[in-house]
């Protein structure tokens, strides 16, 4: 496969992704494959995510530059610190995967006319999470479900898939307690992929795919 006349690998069903060095201007690696938990959980820890329609092929992602927010680093402003501070919504872990990744498929995104949290690949993350690999967190107010997000913990690094808001800063909430959870851990960073000023707001930045791969490669601490 050619994408803008640059040639892309197509994967084969041998467990391995080209080196994210051959990826496309735009961070493109591979096409093809299959979305197995052993595949994905390669992929997160090769620098790699899925991130594709419906109606496409599989398509393989390594950007350069990487968005990734250093735990220390988290950025709360003084307006946010209020909402945390009034107590009026409970944060949770792990309690309704399900619910979380349904409704950050649903969300409807700036610049994007569909989802690309597809039925595979909700399938797919719904395996990885009964295997303790996928982690939500969820943000609760009056009993009811009104914010989240769910990522892939890697033990050092925590890749971050998605996150919804069903009333103003719920997703900010469960995103400030996830990484909070992740200092006090002693985590390297939160892979956040690619460029939002949201992030941004939140204090994470870009870095080189080559420092990110330095990060994402050295030994486990702890």
């Amino acid at each position: 496969m050619r994408a803008r006349g640059i040639p892309v690998p197509v994967l084969t069903e041998a467990l391995e992704f080209p080196p994210v060095s051959l990826a496309t201007p735009e961070g493109l690696l591979a096409v093809g494959g299959d979305l197995s938990t052993d595949r994905l959980m390669l992929a997160y820890r090769s620098g790699v995510f899925p991130w594709f329609n419906d109606d496409s092929l599989l398509l393989w992602w390594s950007p350069d530059p990487r968005m990734v927010l250093f735990p220390e680093k988290l950025r709360v402003s003084k307006s946010m610190r209020q909402v945390l501070n009034k107590g009026t919504m409970k944060v949770t872990c792990n309690r309704s995967f399900s619910e979380v990744i349904a409704h950050c498929a649903r969300i409807r995104r700036k610049g994007q006319a569909g989802t690309w949290i597809t039925e595979r690949m909700n399938q797919a993350y719904e395996e990885l999470h009964k295997l303790g690999h996928a982690v939500s967190y969820e943000v609760w107010q009056d009993q009811k479900l009104v914010g989240g997000l769910y990522g892939i913990d890697l033990g050092h690094i925590f890749c971050g898939e998605s996150m919804f808001s069903l009333v103003s800063n719920a997703s900010k909430v469960a995103f400030i307690q996830m990484v909070e959870d992740r200092r006090a851990k002693n985590y390297r960073c939160i892979d956040c992929q690619v460029y939002t000023e949201h992030l941004e707001s939140l204090g994470a930045e870009e870095i080189s795919r080559k420092a990110f791969m330095e990060l994402l490669q050295g030994e486990d601490q702890g």
